[in-house]
């Protein structure tokens, strides 16, 4: 079960380089979080704050009723043991097979015994789809697997958030595509609450609950997901549609000159592009966090891109979700909702699925996921 992580007015610098300053949001219990910015910004410095390996200068981070920068170092020591971190390159062992790497934690940190280690960490294991890899050493995987080892590991010791630092370097869109639903279907395994730091759009757009984006040594937004993808501020639609028009220059920020240029000379920004619907477990069960499709646009008025909500079949899920959720729950579907049973394809992301009532078909069976969550 994840847990609610509430930053006030943090602030942070090396010597007189201020980093970022008053940032301040909330993390949902069991959601996930993107944070993105451009290079420079201190998203990883922001990372190791939450996770006491750097204090800052002023602020509070409260987990429940324990604020971390204020905590004596055995409270500090014991607070850690709530997160999991994946950190950029994975850091493995190299003299260490995955098993052992993967095993690391729990011959740290607790009495178990080899017996119960090995059930965890193949339990891990197999999560993450490694399953045979246990004997191979850093050096003989591919990056992915790399990532993949690196994400057992933090797992290993059941935390309650999970910090992962640029899931997507080094890897291909392939990769990266797999990866991301990697995490969206632990998050719903392990209801845990995620913060993902990366450049990749695509992951952004399509991945999280929430999103954040750092520039400027301030947090220029954070909220829902949908409330960035439809947002006009100047940074936040440049960034998120990875366009040259814009406050964000190749060294961070453009100078007044050039964005009095381009106002000279008339650049249009482009329209928004249409919100991709949100990537859904592979096995089509809801996450705590799952947000229905065009809520938060409808709640404030937002009238979304043409095009927004609908899948590669040309399936609109804002119309598609009332049934889904009833699938799920077992509830009736509300009336005006589709009756007609969805083309070939399961949820968002969820990869082929079989013919409709074959084993596995979408929509998936009624009865609750293992643990009882819905």
């Amino acid at each position: 079960m994840g847990v609610e992580i509430r930053v006030e007015g943090l602030t942070k610098s090396f010597g007189r380089q201020v980093i970022w300053q008053d940032v301040s949001l909330t993390l949902p219990a069991g959601e996930i979080n993107v944070l993105l910015g451009p290079s420079g910004t201190g998203k990883s410095v922001f990372l190791k704050s939450l996770v006491g390996l750097l204090k800052p200068d002023r602020g509070h981070i409260w987990i429940g009723d324990r604020d971390l920068p204020r905590l004596p170092e055995s409270q500090l020591y014991e607070t850690r043991k709530l997160f999991g971190v994946l950190f950029q390159d994975g850091a493995l062992f190299g003299s260490m097979n995955i098993y052992d790497n993967i095993a690391f934690p729990l011959r740290e940190h607790t009495k178990k015994t080899e017996a119960e280690i090995r059930r965890i960490v193949m339990e891990k294991m197999e999560m993450v789809g490694l399953l045979g890899a246990e004997h191979k050493l850093p050096g003989e995987i591919s990056g992915g697997m790399k990532k993949r080892a690196g994400l057992a590991r933090a797992l290993v010791l059941e935390p309650e958030i999970l910090l992962v630092d640029e899931p997507d370097s080094g890897l291909d869109p392939v990769r990266t595509a797999y990866l991301n639903q990697l995490i969206v279907d632990l998050n719903a395994q392990t209801d845990a609450t995620f913060l993902i730091v990366t450049h990749d759009i695509n992951t952004a757009r399509t991945v999280p609950d929430n999103i954040g984006l750092l520039f400027r040594r301030e947090l220029v937004m954070f909220g829902p997901r949908e409330m960035l993808l439809s947002s006009e501020e100047p940074v936040v639609r440049q960034f998120l549609n990875a366009r040259r028009v814009g406050p964000i220059g190749m060294s961070e920020e453009k100078d007044v000159s050039e964005l009095e240029a381009e106002a000279r000379m008339g650049h249009d920004p482009g329209k928004l592009p249409p919100i991709p619907p949100q990537l859904m477990p592979s096995d089509g069960r809801l996450r705590r966090g799952q947000h229905p499709p065009g809520a938060w646009c409808a709640a404030n008025g937002v009238t979304p891109p043409p095009g927004s909500f609908i899948d590669d079949l040309g399936r609109n899920w804002v119309e598609e979700w009332p049934r889904y959720v009833a699938a799920q729950t077992g509830a009736p579907a509300p009336h005006g909702a589709p009756s007609a049973p969805p083309p070939h394809g399961g949820p968002p992301g969820a990869g082929p699925q079989p013919p409709p009532g074959a084993p596995g078909a979408w929509p998936p069976p009624s009865s609750p996921p293992p643990g009882g969550r819905r």
